[in-house]
C-alpha cells in the first residue's frame, strides 16, 4: 500500500530512543526524510542507521533553540510536511495521594510535556500553514487531490484520559496536551494541516520502568515485586488484550495518521492501548 510518504520531510522530536526512535524508523521505511530531534546527543546514533536523515540536538523547553531547529529544517529541505512530538517525562515520584508530591514537582513535568509541545507547535506550524497556502490554494488543493498533505502529531498517554493517580503531574500534562492539540487542529484545519493525539498504553520504555521504580520506593514492603511481576499484574488487571503494547505498534499508527490514508482524520485522540481506556 502506497502511503504517500516517499520523500516527505518528517520531524520527530524525542527520537533518541523508545517510541520516538521507532516512529523515526517507521517513517524512514516509507522513504521519508527524517529530522530526528532530541536533547540527548545519542540521537546521532539513530540517524547513522537511517537513510536520508539529519540529527539535531535541542531541548524542547528552550523555544529559541527549537525555533533554530525549525529554521535549519527549512534551510535544508525548504519545507516540513509532518511533525511528531514524542517527548514524555514523569515526576520520578509516586503521586498517590497527590499531596505526597510538592507543588515544585509539577513545574518540570509541565514544562517538558506541555510547554515543550507548545514550543514545537509555535516553531513549525506557521511555516507549515504558509506552505499549504502556497501550494496554489489550500481549499483547491484539498478538493482536487483529496489529500491534506501535512500533519502534526502529539504523543499523549492513556494517563491523560483517566486521571492516573500514579503520577498526577504527568497525567495532567498529558490531558492538557490533548486539549491543546484539539485547539491546534481547529486553527490549522483551514490550511489543510491535520493535528491529532496518539495515546500509548503499557509500553516497555524507560518512562514505564521509572513509574515502577517510583512506586517501589514508596512501598512499605521490604521486598516489592520485580518490575516484570509488577507490570504483568498491571497488564492483567487493566489491559483487556492482556499484553504489552509495542513501540512499533505506536509507530505504525503514527505513520498511518500522517499518510494519505488518514487524510480525513484531525482533532482526534487515538489510543493504541490494548483496550486500557475502554476498561476504565
Amino acid at each position: 500500500m502506497d502511503l504517500g510518504l516517499t520523500e516527505s520531510v518528517v520531524v520527530v522530536v524525542g527520537a533518541a530512543r523508545g517510541i520516538g526512535a521507532a516512529i523515526a524508523r517507521a517513517f524512514a521505511a516509507e522513504g521519508a526524510h527524517i529530522i530526528a530531534v532530541d536533547r540527548d546527543a545519542s540521537v546521532h546514533d539513530l540517524v547513522r542507521q537511517l537513510p536520508q536523515s539529519l540529527g539535531l540536538v535541542a531541548d524542547v523547553t528552550d523555544y529559541s533553540v527549537i525555533r533554530r531547529a525549525a529554521t535549519e529544517v527549512e534551510r535544508r529541505f525548504s519545507r516540513c510536511d509532518h511533525v511528531v512530538f514524542a517527548v514524555g517525562v514523569g515526576s520520578g515520584k509516586f503521586g498517590f495521594p497527590f499531596w505526597n508530591l510538592e507543588p515544585v514537582d509539577w513545574e518540570p513535568v509541565l514544562k517538558i510535556n506541555l510547554i515543550g509541545a507548545v514550543n514545537v507547535a509555535h516553531a513549525f506550524a506557521p511555516a507549515m500553514a504558509s506552505a499549504a497556502l502556497s501550494d496554489l490554494d489550500a481549499e483547491t488543493a484539498r478538493t482536487e487531490s483529496g489529500n491534506s498533505s501535512r500533519s502534526m502529531l502529539f504523543l499523549s498517554s492513556v494517563a491523560g484520559q483517566i486521571g492516573s493517580q500514579t503520577d498526577p503531574p504527568y497525567s495532567a500534562a498529558k490531558a492538557a496536551l490533548i486539549n491543546f492539540a484539539q485547539c491546534a487542529a481547529k486553527d490549522l484545519a483551514p490550511y489543510g494541516v491535520r493535528v491529532n493525539t496518539l495515546c500509548p498504553g503499557m509500553v516497555q520504555t524507560a518512562l514505564n520502568r521509572g513509574v515502577y521504580e517510583a512506586w517501589a520506593r514508596a512501598q512499605s514492603e521490604s521486598e516489592p515485586p520485580s518490575y516484570e511481576a509488577w507490570a504483568a499484574d498491571k497488564i492483567k488487571k487493566l489491559v483487556p488484550l492482556n499484553r504489552w503494547q509495542q513501540p512499533e505498534e505506536i509507530a505504525a499508527m503514527a505513520v498511518f495518521l500522517a499518510s494519505i490514508q488518514g487524510q480525513n482524520i484531525t482533532g482526534q485522540t487515538i489510543n493504541v492501548d490494548g483496550g486500557y481506556v475502554m476498561h476504565w
